[in-house]
């Protein structure tokens, strides 16, 4: 294996497939990245069972070959170092030489790493930028609790009817719900769950790329693909399932009410820091003379208030939600660009759901659990 590439090439290459690498490899050869030179590119990869990522870089090569290096420290060399990069395979050693900077890595044994799975074929076709925020909205209710590891994923629900894929997450406190029309998306109507980590990364990474194409887990497989021109990700589904959405949200309610995020984001961090647990609730008092009251602490310790101004339809309205859990749906639907939320109540024991003032259906939807309040 003998080549040039380019280090900004190079970097974008191993900088895509590294993040799937594990944090702690079960066995010394998934620390690695497999470099793959021939017809003019050089293929780098990353496997590790569960997550597979594989791109390509435009090079000069000289000398076919393949080689497997270790991804962190090739990573970090190559972060630091400008200009042309050369690399070349000698024996079980690979030298790297950039401008006046010259360096010698061990390989791995390529013979003990695992072959990288087939993507499968593409289910359907959808803009990465839309897919990226959808997957990063509704990460904001995934659950922290590995007790309970199928709370840890994102669900995917295609609708061959409707043409959509809806992605979706709980942790049984809140969920949140976002719809997307996709393209040749012709397959039947499927479920699956994947994990949060692995997918938000997955979608940031292809963020700048106008299409990606899907692939959904089969029973043979159990992949979930997304495909780009040059990059591929693979992601292993989880087992078992996501509780339903359709009928946790209502469709009427008694009262709405409409807030201008900036400003109710501000005043619930404010009214938050009286709390002398990070949980503890904040109370949001809604009246009919468009004011919001937000109220927190306890009268043993700190108290706060604050206001903020409102739209409300309906009658005045006492409920008391989770201000981290709050904050975090607020900071979900401003990735829409969406300026003021709409609250929609059925009553102060019973979920709210959040959503973008002026949204359609396929927007994010984020409902929300009430606390109840003592005293």
């Amino acid at each position: 294996m003998k080549l040039t590439v380019d280090q900004a090439d190079l970097a974008a290459a191993v900088g895509y497939t590294a993040r799937s690498l594990p944090s702690r490899p079960p066995v010394p050869v998934l620390a690695g990245l497999l470099l793959d030179a021939a017809d003019r590119r050089l293929r780098v990869s990353a496997f590790d069972y569960e997550v597979s990522a594989d791109t390509s870089a435009p090079a000069t090569v000289t000398e076919n070959g393949r080689a497997l290096i270790s991804g962190r420290l090739l990573s970090d060399i190559v972060s630091t170092v400008r200009g042309d990069v050369r690399l070349e395979l000698t024996g079980s050693r690979m030298l790297l030489k950039a401008g006046s900077a010259r360096f010698t890595l061990p390989t791995l044994p390529l013979e003990e790493y695992p072959a990288l799975p087939d993507p499968g074929p593409t289910a359907g076709t959808l803009p990465g930028p839309a897919l990226a925020e959808a997957v990063t909205q509704v990460a904001s209710a995934v659950s922290k609790d590995e007790a309970l590891p199928i709370l840890t994923g994102i669900g995917l629900r295609h609708d061959n009817k409707a043409g959509t894929l809806t992605a979706y997450a709980t942790d049984r406190y809140r969920f949140a719900v976002r719809t997307l029309t996709w393209k040749d998306a012709n397959l039947p109507d499927c479920t699956t769950v994947i994990p949060a980590k692995a997918l938000t990364d997955a979608t940031k990474a292809a963020t700048d790329d106008s299409t990606i194409d899907l692939s959904m887990p089969t029973a043979n497989s159990g992949l979930f693909t997304l495909r780009t021109e040059h990059h591929t990700t693979t992601i292993r589904a989880m087992e078992g399932e996501l509780p339903k959405y359709e009928t946790l949200f209502p469709t009427e309610f008694t009262a709405t009410a409409t807030v201008e995020i900036a400003a109710l984001k501000a005043a619930t961090q404010r009214v938050a820091l009286v709390s002398t647990k990070k949980e503890g609730p904040i109370k949001l008092t809604f009246t009919t003379d468009n004011t919001l009251t937000l109220e927190g602490g306890t009268s043993d310790d700190a108290q706060a208030i604050d206001n903020v101004d409102t739209n409300l339809d309906g009658g005045e309205l006492t409920i008391a939600f989770n201000p981290t859990y709050l904050t975090d749906g607020l900071n979900a639907l401003t990735t829409e660009s969406v300026e003021s939320v709409q609250f929609q109540f059925t009553s102060p024991t019973k979920p709210a759901i959040l959503r973008g003032h002026g949204s359609d259906d396929q927007a994010l939807r984020y409902l929300l659990m009430p606390i109840r309040l003592t005293g």
